[in-house]
C-alpha cells in the first residue's frame, strides 16, 4: 500500500503549517445557516444532520463502497496505467465514498481515514446554472490511497472550453464547484490519483494486439483534490481557514478554470502542486489568500503551479517551489503569466516568461544550482527588507514580485552574504511549454504535440520523509551543461557584476548570481 498516511503525518512539519495536524473544529460551533446540510465524517459511521447516512442513491447524501480507481491485473486495453498506478479491489473496497447528488451547501467535519467525498449532480448538470454545490470544510481529515480524496464530477460549468474564444480574464463566480475554508479550522486532504482508464468500446488495438492505437478516456484524475468543472476556493470573513493537501501525484486540479479568492492553502505534491489542464483555455486566477506549494519530487518532476492556459495573479501570496531535480518552474503557463498584485516567490530550474504590464518583478538566475532550505533576503540599499524567502527545494531561478517593490536600488543576500550578479535586458526564449507572448491575453493555442506518458511515482508512492530529497539511485544530481543557463530559456548577459541593482518598472533580470566574495 502506498504510504500516504506517513506523508500525511510528516508533511505537516515539512510545510511548516500553522496548526497541528488533525486539529478538531471548535466544540462551540455557530449554528448552521438555514438550508445547510451537516455531514459528520467518522470511521465508525457517517451522519447527515445528526442521522445515520443513507445508502439510497436517490438521497442528497448517501454512502457506498464504489470508488473509481485503477484496478490491478488488467490488460493493455484497460488503460494507460503501470503497475505502480494499480490497486487491488480489496484496497478500494475499504474506502467509504460519501456521495453528494443534489445542489446545496454542505458542511463537512470529522475524520475519514479511508474514503472520498464525491460530488455528482448527474450528466445534465454541466449546463444547469442551478447545479451548484458548496463544500464548507469545517475541520476535516480525509485520506484516500486509491483516488482523489475530494472530487467534483458533474456540476454546472460556467466557462467554455472553446480555444478560439478563450481569454485570460474569466469570471468563475457562477461555478458549480465551490470550496470554503471555515475560519479557525485546519482541513487535511491526503489523496492519490486515477491513471487513464479507457472507455471499453473505444479501444482499437494494433494488428498484433500489442499496443493501443486509438482510445477514448473514461476516467483520469491526477489530483488529490480534483474538479472536472471550474472551481472556486475561498476562505470566510477572517481568511484563517487552512487547507493542507498531501498529494501522491498532483495537488489541486481543475479540468477548466480554478480561482482562489482566500484562505490558507498548503500543498505538498509528488507532481504539479496546482494544475489546470485544458490546453490553451484554462485559467488559474489568484485573487487572495496565502498559498505555499512544495513539489517533493516523488514522480521526478513537477511545477509549483502549472496552467495549460493562463496564470493570473491579482493578489494574495504565492510561494511555489518546483521539483528540485527536474527542469520545472515555480510558476508555469502555456499562454502567459500575469502578475498584477500580491506577493510571488517562485523557485525552480526553469523560468517561464512573465508578461509585461503588471507589477514589478525580479528574476534571479544563479550561476550554480542552489540548495533548498537556504534563506534569501531582498532589501533596499538602506537595509530595509522587502522580504525574506526560504525556497524549499533546490533551484536555479528565483522569481520575486511584491507590491512593496517600487523602482529603486536593491540587494539580495544569501543568509548574511551579499550576492552579486549581472543586470540583463531579459531577452530570452520562453522557458516553459507553448509559444511566445500572447498580446492582450488573446488565445493562441500552442502547437499540438504527441502525448507523452506521465512519469510514474516510485514503488513506494509518495516520499516517506518530505524534508528529504528524492535523488537518483546513484546519488548524483543531474548536471547542468557547461556554460551559463544551459537550458531552454536561459538568460545570457555580458557586463559588470554588481551587488546593488536598480529595479525599474516591469521585469528585471539578474544573471550569473553568486556570492559577492566569490567574484574573480
Amino acid at each position: 500500500m502506498k504510504q500516504i498516511l506517513v506523508l500525511f503525518l510528516t508533511g505537516c512539519l515539512s510545510l511548516g503549517l500553522l496548526t497541528a495536524c488533525g486539529a478538531e473544529a471548535s466544540s462551540e460551533e455557530a449554528p448552521l445557516p438555514e438550508g445547510t446540510v451537516s455531514i459528520q465524517l467518522s470511521d465508525n459511521g457517517i451522519t447527515v444532520d445528526g442521522e445515520k447516512a443513507s445508502s439510497d442513491d436517490t438521497d442528497a447524501v448517501y454512502v457506498a463502497h464504489d470508488i473509481v480507481f485503477y484496478l490491478e491485473g488488467q490488460g493493455i486495453a484497460y488503460g494507460e496505467g503501470a503497475e505502480e498506478d494499480a490497486h487491488s479491489q480489496a484496497e478500494a473496497d475499504a474506502h467509504t465514498v460519501v456521495h453528494i447528488s443534489q445542489p446545496g451547501t454542505y458542511v463537512l467535519s470529522g475524520t475519514l481515514s479511508a474514503g472520498q467525498v464525491a460530488v455528482d449532480l448527474r450528466e445534465d448538470a454541466e449546463e444547469d446554472p442551478d447545479a451548484v454545490v458548496t463544500l464548507i470544510l469545517n475541520g476535516v481529515d480525509i485520506t484516500c490511497s486509491v483516488a482523489p480524496a475530494v472530487i467534483f464530477y458533474n456540476v454546472y460549468e460556467c466557462g467554455s472550453a472553446d480555444a478560439e474564444t478563450a481569454v485570460k480574464d474569466v469570471d468563475t463566480s457562477a461555478a458549480g464547484a465551490n470550496v470554503i475554508l471555515a475560519d479557525g479550522t485546519v482541513n487535511n486532504i491526503a489523496g492519490s490519483y486515477v491513471a487513464r482508464i479507457y472507455k471499453p468500446d473505444s479501444v482499437e488495438l494494433s494488428e498484433d494486439g500489442s499496443e493501443v492505437v486509438d482510445s477514448k478516456k473514461l476516467h483520469k484524475y491526477d489530483g488529490a483534490f480534483y474538479s472536472k468543472m471550474s472551481m472556486n476556493v475561498d476562505g470566510e470573513a477572517e481568511g484563517t481557514g487552512v487547507l493542507n493537501i498531501f498529494a501522491e501525484n498532483e495537488g489541486l486540479d481543475s479540468e477548466l478554470h480554478l480561482t482562489v479568492n482566500g484562505g490558507v492553502i498548503n500543498i505538498l505534491s509528488g507532481n504539479d502542486g496546482i494544475n489546470t489542464n485544458e490546453d490553451g483555455v484554462s485559467v488559474t486566477t489568484v485573487n487572495g489568500g496565502t498559498m505555499t506549494i512544495e513539489v517533493d519530487g516523488a514522480t521526478g518532476e513537477g511545477d509549483g503551479i502549472d496552467s495549460n492556459g493562463w496564470l493570473v495573479i491579482n493578489g494574495g501570496t504565492v510561494i511555489a517551489a518546483a521539483c528540485g531535480d527536474s527542469q520545472d518552474a515555480g510558476i508555469d503557463s502555456d499562454m502567459g503569466i500575469y502578475i498584477n498584485g500580491g506577493t510571488v516567490v517562485a523557485s525552480g530550474n526553469m523560468y517561464d516568461r512573465i508578461e509585461d504590464g503588471g507589477q514589478n518583478y525580479v528574476v534571479f538566475s544563479f550561476a550554480e544550482r542552489q540548495q533548498g532550505g537556504t534563506t534569501y533576503t531582498l532589501e533596499d540599499v538602506g537595509s530595509m527588507p522587502v522580504g525574506t524567502y526560504t525556497p524549499a527545494n533546490d533551484f536555479t531561478y528565483l522569481v520575486i514580485s511584491d507590491a512593496n517593490m517600487s523602482a529603486a536600488n536593491y540587494r539580495l543576500l544569501q543568509g548574511e552574504t551579499p550576492l552579486s550578479g549581472i543586470v540583463s535586458d531579459g531577452e530570452m526564449g520562453r522557458g516553459g511549454m507553448g509559444g511566445g507572448p500572447r498580446p492582450n491575453g488573446e488565445a493562441q493555442p500552442p502547437e499540438e504535440a504527441p502525448d507523452q506518458e506521465r512519469p510514474q511515482p516510485g514503488k513506494d508512492g509518495m516520499a516517506v520523509d518530505p524534508s528529504g530529497k528524492d535523488h537518483p539511485e546513484d546519488g548524483v544530481r543531474p548536471q547542468r551543461p557547461e556554460g551559463f543557463g544551459g537550458m531552454p530559456g536561459a538568460m545570457q548577459a555580458d557586463g559588470e557584476r554588481v551587488t546593488a541593482f536598480a529595479v525599474t518598472d516591469g521585469g528585471n533580470f539578474i544573471t550569473q548570481v553568486a556570492p559577492a566574495e566569490a567574484e574573480t
